[in-house]
């Protein structure tokens, strides 16, 4: 039962957050006057043409160095070995959601009507059940409460003020009240700076490939 409360969580919070990329998602179009000409330098870097100079351009990403961890007890160092597994493990899958929400906006603008529209999520509620029931009977009662939290980490908001926003308080509360019943809360914010402290870490050390 825990285990299909986990799934039918996430597949609505994905869906509701598919269904309304549209209204989540700020335009970021950039005036053309201000767009600049790429070119592509031969096995080299991309570059851009300044006052008849080729410059080429690389993008150094930013690396985070964290000071090493002291445990108190070997209790406290196999809890963050079982974070660091559980970030693993369901990261992916928050940042997948972070995906659907930018593929279905950018679709969904190109469709003519509401009816096309609301085909479309059709199809879309059907190949995220499809997609993902396998994956989430295979997560464990923490790694589905992790999940919930990182999707908020990926979409800076929570899974209760999605529900609640588009599909009306009323849902919001049952599906919270359900989640409750098992230990879990769709209104769970994440904090990176305080209790989710540890898990940021995990998280930032794992996109850098340190794990």
């Amino acid at each position: 039962m825990k285990r299909f409360v986990q799934i039918y969580l996430f597949l609505t919070v994905a869906f509701v957050y598919s269904a309304k990329a549209q209204d989540l998602i700020a335009d970021n179009t950039t005036p053309a006057n201000q767009r600049t000409t790429i070119y592509l330098l031969p096995n080299v870097y991309p570059a851009v043409i300044i006052d008849g100079d080729t410059v080429a351009c690389m993008s150094l990403h930013d690396f985070i160095k964290y000071s090493p961890l002291r445990f108190a007890s070997n209790r406290e160092q196999v809890q963050y070995t079982k974070l660091i597994r559980d970030v693993k493990k369901t990261l992916p899958y928050a940042k997948e959601i972070a995906v659907i929400i930018t593929e279905t906006y950018e679709y969904m603008e190109t469709l003519p009507d509401d009816k096309a529209r609301q085909r479309h999520l059709n199809q879309m509620e059907r190949y995220l059940y499809d997609s993902y029931t396998p994956k989430m009977k295979k997560l464990t009662r923490s790694q589905g409460q992790l999940l919930m939290k990182l999707v908020d980490r990926e979409t800076n908001s929570s899974s209760y003020h999605i529900i609640d926003a588009y599909m009306g308080s009323a849902k919001a509360f049952f599906y919270n009240a359900f989640a409750s019943a098992f230990g879990n809360s769709l209104k769970r914010r994440y904090n990176p700076y305080g209790e989710d402290r540890l898990t940021e870490r995990a998280c930032v050390l794992v996109e850098q490939g340190v794990f």
